[in-house]
């Protein structure tokens, strides 16, 4: 890392940051893009007497003109807003990063197995005092690379929620958190404030029953009875466990406790709660559909979707369906059959929920394609035919190449 010091004084709130916030040995404080909202959310990144760091080391194709020109608004005491609104090299602000160049995009890599780690550790053994401010940086950490690289992220976690079973439940809470987040904002279009408690409600609507969960996940027998009884009283064992671990957000406490059997019917005529808990619960069986146990396979995409979509009554449920709009019908991660009788890995979502972006990954006669294939899903000779179950695809993918083509 390339570490130069940040006066906290000089950043603006209410703005995405333009840079990661780290401390003095690299600790990621905050990822690029979060929103500093108040000065309470910054005094918890400072708790302890922190000092504030920027990498410049993170974008390599600004690295030499951001050196000079960081140092140079840095000693000025510019603000963060000064800062991100100057242009460096190729012409690109700092401050907008969806205008970086794909290439600077792909060169920002987020260590997910760190993540994963980090998100099990606070999950399994979380302590009061440091709880909210650990769930604040998985949380800002999730949500900036998510809306920075959407399809990368759901790319991603849907392959390790079908791949790996050590870290079942905070591998869960991530997908849950980041399938609803991209419903709620972009098809609901529900208020920041509102998305930032559905992520943290996702994240922790299974913490009483953490370690239980990963003990399911590779267990190979249906749970024993007293197994039964923990999973029938955990939203209301989740949502006290918070309280004593210092959430005193009423409307994330509530969600917690409504989000194993939710409200059903219109979202509109539901309280606030209600809607953040029925658009969990629908996201939570999706996710937990896609992944396999010891005990069961993994469904296929469109069929876990399926289960979603419609509620205990047969009706399209309206959490669900925001779901599939956001996702589409074969969301990143998942495999699909061609009508070329090729089996590919959706790489990222397409025009309409039918027609993503593919890789091919088994050939026709069912063999390892090599170097894999982007086909254009929208021509007739490659549309999808059908989804395809993870455990069907008998070949490894190496998630650094996948991700180079999303």
């Amino acid at each position: 890392m390339n570490l130069v010091p940040l006066k906290p004084d000089t950043l603006r709130l209410g703005q995405p940051l333009p840079f990661s916030l780290r401390t003095a040995t690299g600790t990621l404080l905050a990822a690029r893009g979060m929103v500093l909202d108040s000065r309470s959310q910054l005094d918890q990144l400072l708790e302890g007497g922190a000092s504030l760091y920027v990498d410049i080391d993170e974008s390599p194709e600004y690295q030499r003109a951001f050196m000079g020109q960081l140092d140079r608004l840095l000693r000025t005491d510019q603000t963060i807003g000064q800062i991100a609104s100057a242009r460096v090299s190729a012409d690109v602000p700092l401050s907008e990063p969806r205008a970086r160049t794909e290439g600077a995009a792909r060169a920002e890599k987020t260590d997910w197995h760190e993540l994963q780690l980090r998100a099990t550790a606070l999950l399994r053994a979380p302590k009061a005092h440091d709880f909210m401010a650990r769930l604040q940086r998985v949380h800002a950490d999730l949500d900036a690379q998510a809306r920075r690289q959407p399809d990368a992220t759901l790319f991603t976690l849907v392959h390790f929620a079908a791949r790996e079973l050590n870290m079942y439940s905070a591998t869960h809470g991530l997908l849950v958190a980041v399938v609803c987040t991209m419903a709620a904002r972009d098809i609901l279009r529900w208020d920041a404030p509102t998305c930032e408690t559905l992520g943290r409600v996702a994240l922790t609507m299974n913490i009483a029953m953490t370690e239980l969960q990963d003990i399911l996940a590779l267990q190979p027998g249906r749970p024993q009875a007293a197994q039964m009884a923990a999973i029938a009283v955990h939203a209301d064992a989740s949502a006290a466990l918070l309280e004593r671990l210092g959430v005193f957000d009423p409307l994330w406490l509530e969600a917690v406790r409504l989000h194993h059997a939710p409200p059903t019917g219109a979202l509109a005529q539901m309280t606030p709660a209600g809607r953040i808990a029925r658009l969990v619960e629908r996201a939570d069986i999706f996710t937990a559909r896609l992944s396999p146990r010891v005990s069961r396979k993994a469904m296929g995409a469109a069929m876990a979707l399926r289960g979603s979509y419609y509620d205990q009554e047969q009706r399209v449920d309206e959490a669900g369906a925001a779901l599939i709009a956001a996702l589409g019908v074969y969301p990143p991660g998942c495999f699909v059959r061609l009508a070329s009788n090729e089996t590919a890995v959706v790489l990222r979502r397409g025009r309409n929920g039918t027609s993503p972006r593919v890789a091919v990954v088994l050939n026709r006669q069912g063999l390892p394609a090599g170097e894999p294939v982007v086909r254009d899903t929208s021509q007739s000779a490659f549309k999808i035919a059908a989804g395809v179950p993870h455990h069907e695809v008998k070949v490894k993918l190496p998630l650094d190449k996948m991700l180079a083509l999303v």
